[in-house]
């Protein structure tokens, strides 16, 4: 006997759409609202199509704050997925320290972000920070008030320090879930612990370093209070990016038309770029059975 199909299961979640419809549909459209119209101020607006995303489109401002974040993004991938990994492989996978190297690897995490910026403020002068003195007691000019390529060093390894330990936790999540007759198999066949590496730990791993490279993406490329609270976006416009340059046009400004343009561009950038990591996820989920079945 067939049992009887009740839709009123979708009731439990209404209130979920409810909050989400509030919280994020209805700005959204206010935005896109914004984006299509141009105003003189008395609340008077005139309809202007696509005029701003042609304006963001071919703004030099835009593509320049655009390659700050690329090259940003692209930075931090690079140093913290391969560091967190080796960090993974060196902490204790059971034993009484494991808990204290969950803990000390979870406790950047919890930092505020505007906290983090001032952290780092503070920490980088010459006059009061340890990190400032210590580099100016070594005879090393750093300034990153007003050195572009300080600025940047300080904000990378800020964000390195910071968000490393995402990538550490995930890494261990995916190295402890492995089981145990793999390394079994890799001793009686005398596998070297690269081999080991590169045949068991990192295939296995491949589905929480996509989820921890697709975090790490989205997070750096819409980065905005670190930066911000450190440099301000300076020095001159060294360490704009776009989220820094799209509240300067919307509050500094108040460019509403084009901020609002420049936001959705932004936005779909990053909806385009997690749509690709699912689309590799889900493609590596649905391959995974095939090739166990092969095995």
């Amino acid at each position: 006997m067939d049992k009887p199909f009740n839709n009123k299961a979708w009731f439990l979640v209404l209130p979920v759409f409810i909050l989400v419809a509030i919280s994020a549909i209805i700005p959204l459209m206010t935005v896109v609202n914004y984006s299509v119209q141009d105003t003189f101020g008395n609340n008077q607006f005139f309809w202007a199509g696509t005029e701003w995303f042609v304006e963001v489109l071919h703004s030099q401002r835009f593509w320049d704050a655009f390659l700050k974040n690329i090259a940003f993004s692209a930075t931090i991938l690079v140093i913290e997925i391969p560091l967190g990994i080796v960090i993974a492989l060196s902490m204790p996978k059971r034993g009484i320290w494991v808990p204290f190297c969950l803990v000390l690897m979870s406790l950047p995490l919890l930092i505020p972000w505007n906290v983090v910026g001032t952290i780092w403020q503070v920490f980088g002068r010459a006059d009061i920070g340890l990190l400032g003195y210590f580099l100016d007691w070594l005879g090393i000019s750093y300034n990153y008030a007003t050195n572009a390529v300080d600025a940047w060093i300080t904000i990378i390894i800020m964000d390195v320090w910071h968000w490393t330990s995402l990538v550490v936790l995930l890494s261990y999540a995916g190295l402890v879930s492995i089981p145990e007759a793999y390394y079994q198999a890799a001793r009686i066949d005398g596998a070297s612990k690269w081999k080991v590496f590169r045949y068991i730990q990192l295939p296995k791993m491949n589905r929480v370093l996509l989820i921890a490279v697709l975090l790490r993406f989205m997070d750096s490329f819409m980065v905005y209070t670190e930066p911000f609270v450190l440099t301000g976006g300076g020095p001159g416009n060294s360490t704009t990016f776009l989220s820094i340059d799209l509240v300067k046009m919307a509050i500094g400004q108040f460019d509403l038309g084009p901020a609002a343009a420049m936001s959705l561009v932004y936005f779909l950038v990053v909806l385009l770029v997690s749509w690709v990591f699912f689309t590799v996820m889900t493609n590596l989920d649905a391959d995974a059975p095939e090739k166990g079945v092969q095995d």
